[in-house]
């Protein structure tokens, strides 16, 4: 359908409503068209595989022991430790990360 720049301000919802149905709708500026409505192609959802990681992430036993005090100290929550915390390591003392990796 086709409607001029005025019966499209005036009827815009009627006007979506017939692009949500599939119709094509042509904005006319006098006899020249300068716009069309088309319904929008809802996207396509990409279907997920289950166990995609599998393999990929390799850690050993250790990696669940629970941190000492000093290594809390060492990556920012020694704030969660009860009674006198812990100082920070001396410069001679290799970071949590260095130890680990």
């Amino acid at each position: 359908m086709a409607y001029t720049v005025h019966q499209a301000k005036t009827h815009f919802s009627r006007l979506l409503k017939e692009a949500e149905a599939g119709q094509e709708v042509i904005v006319l500026r006098g006899k020249k068209p300068v716009a069309k409505l088309v319904p929008i192609e809802p996207p396509a959802t990409r279907q997920r595989i289950p166990g995609g990681f599998e393999g990929l992430v390799h850690a050993d036993s250790s990696a669940f022991d629970p941190l000492t005090d000093q290594e809390l100290v060492e990556c920012g929550f020694g704030f969660m430790l009860e009674g006198e915390q812990v100082k920070h390591p001396d410069e001679s003392d290799p970071p949590l990360l260095e130890r680990i990796g």
